[in-house]
């Protein structure tokens, strides 16, 4: 079993940053990559950028390349979305899950952590 929780959202102005932390715990082994999404009222969950373990291999939507950046701890626990230059449409729930060996998608949620962008 393995264990999402994210925190670092809040309320920030438009060109504002915040850093998101997506915790990770149990059977961490087991992850092959963790990646990050986003929910704003009345919309999809869209895809926001990714890690897989293998390789250190990163990716970004094209909405938010340039102004997010992933990185993680030395022990691969927990995983930040440093998210620059916000502008209001950044605001949404931001979701991140973990991908187990060998899966195809991501079986492992956090709750889901506020970011609002102030215009």
């Amino acid at each position: 079993q393995v264990l999402v929780g994210e925190s670092g959202g809040g309320l920030v102005q438009t060109g504002g940053s915040l850093r998101l932390s997506c915790g990770t715990s149990g059977r961490t082994d087991r992850i092959a990559g963790v990646g990050w999404f986003r929910q704003a009222p009345g919309k999809e969950r869209e895809f926001v950028a990714s890690v897989y373990w293998h390789g250190s291999r990163t990716n970004y939507s094209d909405l938010t390349k340039g102004r997010f950046r992933i990185s993680w701890n030395a022990v691969k626990t927990t995983v930040y979305l440093q998210m620059n230059n916000l502008n209001p449409e950044d605001t949404a729930t931001y979701f991140c899950a973990a991908r187990g060996l060998g899966a195809n998608d991501y079986a492992y949620w956090g709750q889901g952590t506020q970011v609002t962008v102030s215009s």
